[in-house]
């Protein structure tokens, strides 16, 4: 077993007969997650949008370890209408939710809309996973210890919620539409944690980033690709953060998990902390209602 600041997957309790769900799990540190959890027994659903390559990643998985339960389930975040489907199939198949993790994003694309009409990286990156945890709740919050882990990213730090631009009607920056979806992240897994916590349930909200981390989510960013070469970690160390913030015995509510050297680029996982705009209860709140407003999902359960 690895000590507390040197926290690998070997560190990762034992996950058998637990449920989780890995959205964004065919590739980077979504299939590192997913892989992870399948070797420590869990039962792992991999929601990708990609049928074809979700089912090459979970045979991968199951080739590596024959005995790994590994299901691949179509969700496209980017269409409420697929996040509806995938939640009341979800539904149809289990009666529990032990880890629900949030991991799918995009970073930096050119402009364009989800299916609703959504700036893309906003309505994927965070709207698309407000409404799968909401339609999931019940589930989650009746199954003791569960928890739900929501990747942000260090581009937080420049991220700013423009409630008067939500879709870059007025204008598009990849770069501020990144860090505003990552800001989101934080604000939604904040705010969640408070009404879990006055709601009494024991289900916690954590968050966590993968620092500098080589994936194909950086794509369309020609700059970081080429210095990935000489800075970037692999993905099996930029998924140990949400491992850890998603399996820890120590994890409390509100955590925020990220690696622990190089400014929080690279390193095994610690607990981290983001900025104080992450931290801003009101535009928290103001937040959930706008996103309760766009996506048409209410949180069930919560006392709202």
């Amino acid at each position: 077993m690895s000590t507390n600041n040197h926290w690998t997957a070997e560190s990762i309790p034992d996950q058998i007969g637990r449920i989780a769900i890995v959205t964004g799990a065919n590739s980077g540190i979504g299939y590192e997650t997913a892989r992870a959890l399948a070797n420590k027994g869990a039962t792992v659903i991999m929601a990708c949008r990609n049928q074809e390559k979700g089912d090459a990643a979970a045979r991968q998985i199951r080739d590596e370890k024959p005995r790994a339960t590994v299901e691949m389930m179509q969700l496209d975040l980017g269409d409420l209408d697929s996040v509806r489907a995938f939640a009341d199939e979800f539904k149809r198949q289990y009666d529990r939710l032990d880890l629900l993790i949030n991991n799918a994003g995009i970073m930096h694309p050119p402009l364009g809309k989800t299916k609703q009409g959504f700036e893309t990286q906003f309505g994927v990156n965070h709207l698309g996973h407000f409404a799968l945890t909401g339609l999931l709740l019940d589930l989650i919050i009746r199954t003791p210890h569960a928890r739900i882990v929501t990747v942000s990213s260090m581009a937080h730090r420049f991220g700013r919620i423009d409630f008067e631009d939500l879709n870059a009607e007025k204008g598009y920056r990849a770069n501020a539409a990144y860090g505003q979806s990552k800001l989101a992240n934080l604000l939604f897994t904040y705010e969640l944690q408070r009404k879990l916590q006055a709601a009494g349930n024991g289900t916690i909200a954590v968050a966590a980033h993968p620092g500098w981390t080589a994936t194909n989510l950086q794509q369309h960013s020609g700059v970081v690709r080429f210095f990935n070469h000489f800075f970037a970690q692999t993905s099996a160390m930029g998924a140990l953060p949400t491992l850890r913030a998603a399996t820890a015995p120590d994890v409390q509510g509100g955590d925020y998990y990220g690696p622990g050297k190089r400014m929080e680029m690279v390193g095994y996982p610690i607990k981290v902390q983001s900025n104080g705009r992450s931290h801003d209860a009101e535009v928290a709140a103001q937040l959930w209602t706008v996103s309760e407003d766009m996506t048409g999902v209410r949180y069930q359960g919560l006392g709202d």
